[in-house]
């Protein structure tokens, strides 16, 4: 992190995602794809681009959020899988994706990335996943 630098969401994630709050650590952004139950979870720290370049205290703060959304979000969605991806390559800003799978969805066995445009979510169905979300966000202390 460079000093004195500030904490800014990346654009592109600001454009496609919603805020459902922040963590101790991290901002909680909604993927507007309602094709998958899809979170991601953005370390608000200025300047990160990859895990290792957090602190040690920081990489397990992150492991902790990442392991409780990802149990919360299988349980919330009944899931067959559940992906968590860092990747990066079009978002330099290091976050980390937690998509819930379900055999025989659109992209299924395959990556969900560049399979199809996405389809945003309407009023009645963010309200939906909002409140299907809301005890694992609870329990991740999301303010």
């Amino acid at each position: 992190m460079t000093q004195g630098q500030k904490f800014r969401l990346h654009e592109r994630l600001a454009a496609d995602t919603i805020s459902m709050g922040r963590t101790r650590l991290c901002e909680v952004r909604l993927m507007n794809d309602k094709t998958w139950p899809w979170v991601l979870l953005v370390p608000a720290l200025a300047g990160i681009r990859e895990i290792y370049e957090m602190s040690v205290e920081q990489q397990q703060m992150l492991i902790q959020e990442s392991s409780v959304l990802s149990r919360g979000m299988m349980e919330a969605f009944s899931g067959d899988k559940m992906n968590v991806a860092a990747l990066g390559n079009m978002v330099p800003q290091l976050h980390l994706h937690h998509i819930v799978r379900f055999e025989g969805d659109p992209a299924w066995p395959g990556p969900v990335w560049g399979r199809q445009a996405p389809v945003p979510y309407d009023e009645n169905s963010l309200v939906g996943v909002r409140r299907a979300l809301a005890p694992v966000l609870s329990v991740l202390d999301v303010v």
